[in-house]
């Protein structure tokens, strides 16, 4: 296959764009190494790019998705299988300070690559790693168990937030509501022209490929904290806000999936599931007691707008539509990696 994968120095990007490459298939990966101007110098992915570039089946284009007519030119001189969009804006409170450009990446740039795709290659799987930031605060409304060092939803039968949850009238943060307008336009391409087009609303990917920093990259940066300075800043819900982690290869393996039966205008939700969540005073535990630490913490009560108290995802759908596909990778080998990734670097 030919696949361009966008964002593909970042965390999923290079995640799918090795796996791809190892099983042979010719990549095509478009990054700009935006993540440093946004985050600093600590956030660049240029060493990714390097070791990526070794490979001799990868092409590297330093690109913006913004740019459409470099985007049509390199589309128009190759007809993809797949695209892989994992180019981004990624963080909330980043979003706040740059609205508007937030708003030309994470939705101009995709209407960009879709356009590209209508034009050039209509018959590509288009695969669109989008957020569950695009259900805003809805499931901050659901009933709610507050317990020692997590919350919990009040029925212990629930098994996560599935597709059925609307994304309408509700607080967002403005990368949510960039990610959501994008989520639309990938669903209407596949309705409306008939493309193959996925959205995976995403929760937390973690892993060793993670340039995380405070504003991008919750658990990577949670360790990275612990391991090097011995200590870590909780934001808001007493720390007992619950995220489920899915390691990027298994995001990876799933993309695969979608790549070999391709649906149009579908939407899944993809995270780590019941049996990957934790709380961050239970991470912060966890990792803690793996480092034979004692961390200094301290405690910002102002939650970040917009965010999640309890959010597991619901992985009903996808596994019905992918019944081989699994999650490889528990949450104490995920952070093993990282633990392990950190002490030698």
């Amino acid at each position: 296959m030919k696949i361009c994968i966008t964002g593909s120095t970042g965390l999923i990007g290079s995640t799918a764009t090795r796996y791809f490459l190892e099983k042979k298939h010719r990549v095509f990966g478009i990054d700009n190494n935006m993540r440093s101007s946004f985050f600093g110098k600590k956030a660049t992915t240029s060493s990714t790019k390097k070791s990526l570039q070794k490979f001799p089946h990868y092409t590297h284009f330093d690109v913006d998705i913004r740019e459409v007519k470099k985007i049509n030119a390199l589309f128009k001189k190759e007809k993809f299988d797949a695209v892989i969009h994992c180019a981004g804006q990624p963080s909330h409170d980043k979003a706040a300070e740059i609205p508007r450009l937030d708003f030309e990446i994470n939705t101009e740039g995709t209407l960009t690559l879709l356009e590209a795709v209508r034009n050039f290659s209509p018959g590509a799987t288009f695969i669109f790693t989008s957020t569950n930031k695009v259900y805003g605060d809805n499931p901050n409304r659901l009933p709610l168990k507050e317990l020692a060092k997590r919350y919990r939803f009040a029925d212990q039968h629930f098994q996560g937030i599935d597709e059925t949850m609307s994304i309408d009238q509700n607080l967002h943060s403005l990368m949510g509501a960039s990610k959501a307008a994008a989520d639309l336009y990938v669903q209407e391409y596949g309705r409306y022209f008939g493309l193959k087009t996925t959205c995976l609303r995403l929760g937390c990917v973690t892993g060793v490929a993670h340039h995380s920093v405070k504003l991008h990259g919750f658990l990577s940066y949670l360790i990275k904290s612990l391991v090097h300075t011995n200590s870590y800043q909780i934001i808001g819900y007493k720390g007992k806000q619950v995220r489920d982690q899915i390691d990027a290869y298994d995001v990876a393996t799933a993309i695969h999936e979608i790549i070999k039966k391709p649906p149009q205008g579908t939407v899944f939700n993809l995270g780590g599931g019941t049996k990957n969540n934790a709380s961050i005073l239970e991470l912060i535990e966890t990792v803690s007691k793996k480092l034979a630490i004692k961390p200094k913490i301290t405690y910002t009560p102002k939650h970040r707008t917009g965010d999640h108290i309890c959010y597991t995802t619901n992985l009903a759908k996808f596994k019905k539509a992918y019944p081989k596909w699994r999650i490889t990778k528990s949450l104490n080998q995920i952070i093993d990696e990282i633990i392990e990734y950190e002490q030698s670097h």
